[in-house]
Parts: structure tokens; C-alpha cells; sequence
């Protein structure tokens, strides 16, 4: 009897040791992502608009999220600057964003380690404001890159794989998405020397009306803002693995392509003056996802919904508002998709 009861607590602890294994190569195999789109966290130009605190309440309600992530990836709408001059006019249509240096901290805080610096934002102060903008995320130990001239891409690693990163913008002085042969360059260099890529993009027309993903080359202010469906399959066609993008302010819809993830924009997520946050331009997804690391194909995501307040940041979206607009229009914009998402705001194969 005894030894039969011995031999059972063996089997017990096989049984055990066996399954924690498994779970544990399962886990070592995926690569959770978290993605947002733009932040700018405050400014204080043409006046002093900031969140109370130093805005160490603005990520309170995403922070779990943000922070348990392998790698969470954003777009730095603005500078991290004290001072400078607003390289932008006076006009309607023109904005300057300058959030204090002392702001920085709360990106690492919560857990980015990759923001795009190729928006049309990014050169509000000029040479001074750039710069200063790298000071910084270097400071806070956060990837960045889309300057043309300045840091091209960068390389992270996370469970013994090297991630390349790289940005694109539409403006004369980011890395541009307009041009194919820049992207596919620099893509091809981190394929060529990364286990996983990751490609940003800030392009689109801006506005409420412009949540549909169209056919063909977008234009916005006289300015050629891209053919975005071109340019994602292009960079997966090229060997990236998840294409994330950010630039109307509005979110639009996600696709999986040849089992690549894609998210066309994911508008405004930590914006909290001087952006409108009316109606659908404070919707503020995050999205989880998670790829296998081995191969880079989509294995599934979350859509975690917010809603932006002005001067308050992202807060809990109860109503689910976020995850049925994203829906509505990855079903409308994109149904050819591997992809499909559930009312719960689960992606998955289809």
C-alpha cells in the first residue's frame, strides 16, 4: 500500500511538472504587442495646457495593459521640450505641441518601449525640439525612430529574439511612407538581420469623416497622406510581421494579411487638450496582440476600449463603443481579412 501510494504522488508530480512545461513553451513561444496611437501627453505652447500631477494619473486605467506587454508601441505626437520656436503658422489648421521634458518619465513608467518619432508633429520646435525629444526617450531607455537623416529603425530583444522597429510619415523631414523604396529598404535591412519586424506609419487624411479606410492614395491639406492598403501589404509583402498605424485621429479598421496583423490607424489614445475629442475622435483603443515569435503569424488579439475626457486622458470605455466601431469597419473595410472580431472585442482567425 505504501509503495502504491508513493507511486501515485510520482505520477501526480509527472503530471504536474509535465503541463507546466507545456504552458510554459506555449508562452515562450507567443509574443504579446500592446499598440496605441498617438500621445501627447500635454503642452504648454501656445499656452500651458497639462494634466495635473505631472500627468501621473493620465494612464491609470490602461497602465496593466500597457505594462505586461512583451513590447508596447506607440507614436509621440509632439515633442518633449522646454523651449524653442513653433516652427508652425497661425492659422486654423496649425498646431504646435510641446510637452515638458519632466513629462518623460511617465512612458517608461508604464511600460513603452517604442515610439515613433515620423509624424508631422515631431518638428513643431525645429532642430531644438527633435533633439531634445531624443534626449529624452534615450533618458527613459525607449526606442525611437522616422527622422530621415537621424535613427532609421531599432532593434529590441525579448525572449532571446531580436524585434526590428521602424516609422514612416508623409512629411519632407520623416522617413517617408510615399516612397516605396525608402520602406522597403529599410525593411529589408531589419528582415535581413531581425527575427520579428515591426513597421509604424503615420498617414491618412484627418477628421470624424475619415474613419473608412479607402482605395487608393488619401490626400489632406494639399499634402499626399498615402495609399495605406499598398503601403501595409508592401511591408508584409516584405517580410514585416505586424504593421501598426495613427494619424486621422480617428481609429479605422484591422485586417490579417497572409497571417500578418494590421491596424490601419488607432487614432488618438493619450491626447488630452488641443486635440478634439468629439464623438468618435476620442475613441482610444489599445490593442493586445500576439503573434507566434517563431514565425511572426497572428495568433490572436484584444481590442481594450477607452474613451478620452479632455485633460483627463484615457479612461475605461463600459459601453464597448470602441470594440463596435472597430468592428463595424474592419467588416465594411476590409471582409476579405483572416481576421474577424467578436462583440466582446476578441480578434481571431476566421
Amino acid at each position: 500500500m505504501k509503495r502504491r501510494s508513493n507511486n501515485w504522488r510520482i505520477a501526480l508530480l509527472f503530471i504536474i511538472c509535465h503541463l507546466s512545461f507545456s504552458t510554459a513553451s506555449a508562452q515562450s513561444d507567443t509574443l504579446t504587442i500592446a499598440m496605441v496611437g498617438d500621445v501627447m501627453m500635454g503642452t504648454t505652447f501656445p499656452s500651458t495646457m497639462l494634466p495635473e500631477n505631472e500627468g501621473k494619473q493620465l494612464f491609470k486605467d490602461a497602465a496593466p495593459v500597457l505594462k505586461r506587454a512583451d513590447l508596447t508601441v506607440g507614436n509621440l505626437e509632439g515633442t518633449l521640450c522646454d523651449g524653442g520656436r513653433s516652427t508652425k503658422g497661425s492659422g486654423p489648421n496649425s498646431y504646435s505641441f510641446r510637452t515638458p521634458t519632466s513629462f518623460a518619465p511617465r512612458l517608461k513608467e508604464v511600460g513603452f518601449d517604442f515610439m515613433s518619432m515620423a509624424n508631422n508633429h515631431a518638428n513643431d520646435f525645429g532642430q531644438e525640439g527633435i533633439e531634445s525629444t531624443e534626449r529624452c526617450l534615450r533618458e527613459q531607455g525607449i526606442l525611437f525612430a522616422g527622422i530621415a537623416g537621424r535613427v532609421e529603425s531599432a532593434v529590441i530583444e525579448r525572449g532571446g529574439k531580436r524585434i526590428g522597429l521602424c516609422a514612416f510619415g508623409h512629411n519632407s523631414y520623416t522617413l517617408k511612407h510615399t516612397d516605396l523604396s525608402v520602406v522597403g529598404r529599410i525593411v529589408d535591412d531589419l528582415v535581413g538581420r531581425c527575427d520579428l519586424v515591426i513597421v509604424s506609419f503615420h498617414g491618412g487624411a484627418e477628421g470624424r469623416d475619415k474613419s473608412h479606410l479607402p482605395q487608393g492614395s488619401e490626400t489632406f491639406l494639399g499634402e499626399n497622406r498615402g495609399s495605406l492598403r499598398q503601403l501595409a501589404h508592401f511591408c508584409i509583402d516584405h517580410g514585416a510581421d505586424v504593421v501598426y498605424g495613427h494619424g486621422p485621429h480617428v481609429l479605422r479598421c484591422a485586417e490579417v494579411y497572409k497571417g500578418r496583423f494590421i491596424a490601419y490607424s488607432l487614432g488618438n489614445f493619450c491626447t488630452p487638450y488641443n486635440v478634439s475629442l468629439t464623438g468618435i475622435s476620442g475613441y482610444a483603443p489599445l490593442l493586445e496582440v500576439k503573434i507566434d515569435k517563431q514565425t511572426g503569424r497572428f495568433l490572436s488579439g484584444q481590442i481594450h476600449p477607452f474613451i478620452q475626457t479632455r485633460g483627463i486622458g484615457p479612461r475605461t470605455d463600459k459601453s464597448g463603443a470602441v470594440i463596435k466601431q472597430m468592428k463595424q469597419l474592419s467588416d465594411a473595410d476590409v471582409p476579405h481579412s483572416q481576421a474577424q472580431i467578436s462583440d466582446d472585442g476578441r480578434i481571431t482567425l476566421k
